[in-house]
């Protein structure tokens, strides 16, 4: 067990902390793609101008190319084609989650891994997207649509175009956040990946909320944060500053967008990076990031926490607004079609923060001051 009434807040140990999974998904005998770092995400919009509008006029993507059916997006210091597709459909949806390998042979080995674990797997040699070359998409053991690519069209990285920077320049895609409902069972499937845990929110009895994990050394690639999914909770890009998140806050308010505003700006206890959480025009979730820390050493240390420590999703103790916990977006399988949701069975952060059983602290030996809202989320 590793949250206890005298653990320290939060705790840290040397190995992945989360409990195996009770139905863990099979580990192939094939040897994984060999994961760079997530790259790119396609998401499913009802209104492509008004996505544009969103993504470039208010948040400052560059626009790599474009068509009456899909903008291509990317960030100012990205020298492949896009970090972002807007693809124009029926309803808002995430059509792949998509990641870069290191060889072009890495693409055989997620072939080899996702057939040997039952998956439907497709490869286009011409991909699936302008812009990258062969690449292998497949509906992933807990219904996410996951893609490979290694062959990519490069362009201008624009990082030192100052005279193009706006105050609140987004610089890098920096993780994806996916909502399953049983989180040792994903984490075990992503170790297999070759993924690894650098923080997570537990209990006493051991129940797992949600597992940070990544692939290149900062805090995470992806998230597996528990609820009822398959589903996407959100696409986070980086920005250099936490200033700069204070810069598009004060934009989003001079356009009359404030609305656009889920949570935040604060700061997070689980990687300690300044955020900001947004809204786009489909109720899409983008966090914006930053300042989070340095992970890549073997001997990396995992973080856990409390799930009734207060600070662990506001280090300011700020509540977080139930629609967080709640909403998210729908995926699609290969052929477009809306996966299906699996409930989550496991106890809920909401319920057992927010609920009448639930409480929090700041401080374990103490009760909690009764003006501040934080202190009962």
């Amino acid at each position: 067990m590793t949250i206890t009434p005298d653990s320290p807040e939060p705790t840290v140990t040397d190995s992945d902390p989360i409990p195996a999974p009770t139905d863990p998904i099979p580990t192939p005998k094939a040897t994984p793609p060999d994961i760079v770092r997530c790259a790119s995400m396609e998401l499913v919009v009802t209104d492509l101008a008004a996505s544009r509008e969103f993504y470039v006029d208010v948040l400052g993507l560059v626009v790599t190319e474009e068509d009456e059916n899909a903008v291509y997006l990317r960030s100012f210091e990205e020298f492949i084609h896009h970090n972002l597709v807007l693809r124009k459909g029926p309803a808002p949806a995430v059509a792949a989650f998509s990641y870069r390998v290191r060889t072009p042979e890495d693409l055989d080995r997620a072939v080899a891994f996702y057939t040997e674990l039952g998956c439907r797997v497709e490869r286009r040699a011409s991909g699936f997207t302008k812009g990258i070359g062969d690449s292998v998409r497949v509906e992933d053991p807990l219904g996410f649509p996951y893609e490979f690519f290694y062959d990519v069209q490069h362009v201008e990285r624009l990082a030192w175009r100052y005279d193009l920077y706006t105050p609140g320049a987004l610089v890098r895609l920096d993780h994806f956040n996916q909502v399953t409902p049983d989180v040792p069972r994903a984490v075990k499937y992503m170790e297999d990946l070759g993924f690894r845990v650098t923080e997570d929110i537990q209990d006493e009895a051991g129940t797992t909320y949600a597992a940070w994990m990544r692939r290149k050394p900062t805090v995470h690639d992806t998230a597996m944060t528990g609820g009822d999914g398959p589903r996407m909770h959100h696409i986070a890009f980086a920005t250099h500053e936490k200033h700069n998140i204070i810069a598009i806050c004060d934009k989003l308010g001079a356009l009359r967008r404030s609305d656009c505003i889920e949570r935040g700006p604060g700061r997070h206890g689980v990687s300690n990076a300044f955020y900001l959480y947004l809204r786009d025009p489909d109720g899409h979730r983008i966090e914006i990031y930053t300042q989070d820390y340095y992970t890549g050493d073997p001997d990396n240390p995992v973080v856990t926490w409390d799930v009734h420590d207060n600070q662990r999703r506001d280090w300011w103790g700020n509540p977080v607004v139930p629609s967080w916990y709640t909403e998210a977006s729908t995926v699609l399988d290969l052929d477009g079609n809306p996966q299906p949701l699996t409930t989550r069975t496991d106890d809920s952060e909401m319920e057992v923060t927010i609920g009448a059983d639930g409480f929090s602290y700041t401080r374990k030996e103490e009760q909690p001051r009764g003006f501040k809202l934080g202190a009962q989320v």
